[in-house]
């Protein structure tokens, strides 16, 4: 089953690594020994020397950076790496979408070029399509994460954020939108994305015990395969997309594929992961909230209940 994702997806070392921080990792302190991590990803068919040239390459991009303790190296996103990947997480596992009061959020750049690549590059994991040099726009971002984002940048001054309520017809809005982003790529990879994944969640719906390592597996691809697409996605309201819109499919299947996998994979990177403190922490607790809710510890529900009833 893995050596059929692996020929269909054909996934990129570097980004399969920043999958494995952002999917598993990051929710076990953020930080792992590197001969662990070449571990993990043996059965996704990266060998030694590929993870060490692409860690290293990860390093001079600035997504990863290196703490040596004794003869071992550790590696853990840089802060900007942690930015990208905590925005990349909301919009991933946990954001809904909200009614839209037809109002689109500009963001104009006035930076240098180098700075404003960089800067639309982080917007566009928010999800923000450009419309024209130096104005990327979206209808419904999450502000909280613009702000952070923009802040983490430094670039309160370099930029001008506006807000407009949409007064076009249709037609013209739906111009905007292809002209911003790729829709139709998008239904597309989507499409491509139910057809991969949809025997996988038979099969493994259908078996008994499920194999650790396969599910870890499975899971990692999942999440490359999904975040591949859905960073694409600027998640836009139900009355700017088309009739059975297939990312809707595409996020239950994600979904209910994820919460069949995760234990068994959540005991197999226990089993691998090392850190500066030896084994692996817990996850925290705020994993078990991705997609709606988890299976996890008892104390987790314990926990959640007490919330509920202070609520």
């Amino acid at each position: 089953m893995v050596a059929r994702l692996l020929r269909r997806l054909k996934p990129k070392a570097k980004s399969v690594i920043i999958t494995v921080y952002g999917d598993s990792i990051t929710h076990h302190g953020g930080c792992a020994w590197l001969g662990s991590l070449i571990r993990l990803v043996a059965p996704l068919g990266l060998n030694e020397r590929v993870v060490r040239t692409s860690v290293f390459r990860l390093v001079r991009e600035d997504w990863l950076v290196a703490e040596q303790i004794g003869r071992r190296s550790y590696y853990r996103l840089t802060e900007s790496g942690r930015r990208r990947v905590d925005a990349a997480h909301g919009r991933i596992y946990h954001r809904a979408r909200r009614p839209w009061d037809r109002r689109w959020t500009f963001v104009i750049t006035q930076a240098a070029a180098a700075r404003r690549k960089a800067l639309h590059d982080d917007l566009r994991w928010q999800g923000f399509g450009q419309l024209a040099s130096g104005v990327m726009l979206h209808p419904d971002p999450d502000e909280a994460d613009l702000r952070a984002l923009l802040a983490g940048a430094g670039a309160e001054r370099q930029v001008l954020v506006m807000r407009a309520t949409a007064e076009s017809p249709d037609g013209a809005l739906r111009e905007v939108i292809h002209r911003a982003w790729d829709m139709r790529r998008l239904a597309v990879d989507y499409t491509a994305f139910l057809s991969t994944f949809r025997p996988v969640a038979e099969a493994l719906g259908a078996a008994g015990k499920l194999d650790p390592e396969t599910c870890f597996a499975v899971r990692t691809l999942l999440m490359h395969a999904y975040r591949r697409v859905l960073l694409r996605d600027p998640k836009l309201p139900e009355e700017l997309l088309e009739p059975d819109w297939p990312g809707t499919a595409a996020r239950l299947l994600c979904r209910d594929l994820y919460r069949l996998v995760q234990a068994p994979a959540e005991q197999h990177l226990m089993a691998e992961l090392e850190t500066p403190a030896g084994g692996a922490p817990a996850a925290y607790l705020s994993y078990f909230s991705r997609f709606g809710g988890l299976d996890g510890p008892a104390e987790y529900d314990t926990k959640i209940a007490l919330i509920g009833k202070k609520l």
